[in-house]
C-alpha cells in the first residue's frame, strides 16, 4: 500500500490540465525513484486504474487518465453539491478555531497583489476547499470527494491563473468564511455552491480538455 499511496501521491501533485501533454508513468522510474521492485508499482498501477486514476495502453504505457470537458463539468457540479452541504454542515459544528484557520489561510495575501504569488495562493485555495469538507464533519462527503479531489485540484490550479479568476476567488472565499463566522447555514451553503458553479462556467468558457 506504500507504492499506491505514494503514487497517487504523486499523480494528485501533477499539473494534468495544464497543458495537452499526457503523463505517462515509467514503471522502472517510480521504482527507483520509490526504492521498491516493480512488483508493488505493478499491484498499485492496478488499482489505480480500477479506481479511474490512470489507463494502460497496450504497447505504449501507463497514462494519467484525463477526463473530458463533459466529464470534468459533471464532475464539478458533484462537487458543488457535496461542499455547499459540508459548508451548511460546518456552520452549525465546526469549532470557531476552524473557521479563524481558513482566514488565516488567505492573510499573506490581503496587503500584496495576488497576481505576484499565483503558486502560494493556488495551494491556499485548494487548502481552503479540503478545509471546509473537512469541518462539515461527514465522514461520507469526505470519502465521497476524496476521488474527485486529483481533478479538482487540477482544475483549481489551471482556472485561478486565467482572467481575473484569481481575484474572483478571493472575495468569495472571504464571503463564505463571513458566512461561516456569523453561523448561517444557509448563506454558507449558498455561497459555496455559486461559488464552485462558477468554476464550473469558467471550464465551460475557457477549459481546453481532450474530446
Amino acid at each position: 500500500m506504500l507504492a499506491y499511496e505514494a503514487l497517487k501521491r504523486a499523480i494528485t501533485q501533477m499539473d494534468i490540465y495544464g497543458s495537452t501533454t499526457e503523463f505517462r508513468l515509467d514503471e522502472r522510474q517510480l521504482s527507483e525513484t520509490l526504492g521498491v521492485s516493480r512488483t508493488p508499482i505493478r499491484e498499485a498501477m492496478t488499482v489505480l486504474e480500477q479506481e479511474g486514476f490512470v489507463r494502460s495502453v497496450p504497447r505504449r504505457g501507463i497514462f494519467v487518465v484525463r477526463k473530458t470537458k463533459r466529464e470534468i463539468l459533471d464532475l464539478i457540479v458533484v462537487w458543488a453539491a457535496l461542499e455547499a452541504m459540508a459548508a451548511r454542515l460546518a456552520a452549525t459544528h465546526a469549532s470557531d478555531s476552524e473557521i479563524a484557520g481558513l482566514r488565516r489561510l488567505f492573510h499573506e495575501f490581503e496587503a500584496q497583489p495576488l497576481a505576484s504569488h499565483m503558486n502560494e495562493y493556488s495551494e491556499a485555495n485548494i487548502a481552503f476547499h479540503q478545509a471546509v469538507i473537512r469541518m462539515g464533519g461527514c465522514r461520507l462527503i469526505v470519502d465521497m470527494t476524496e476521488n474527485l479531489f486529483l481533478h479538482m485540484r487540477a482544475i483549481r490550479a489551471v482556472s485561478v491563473r486565467q482572467e481575473n479568476r484569481h481575484e474572483i476567488s478571493m472575495r468569495e472565499h472571504m464571503a463564505i468564511i463571513d458566512a461561516l463566522e456569523t453561523r448561517d447555514p444557509d448563506l454558507a451553503e449558498r455561497l459555496v455552491r455559486e461559488h464552485t458553479m462558477g468554476l464550473a462556467a469558467h471550464v465551460e468558457r475557457h477549459g481546453v480538455f481532450p474530446e
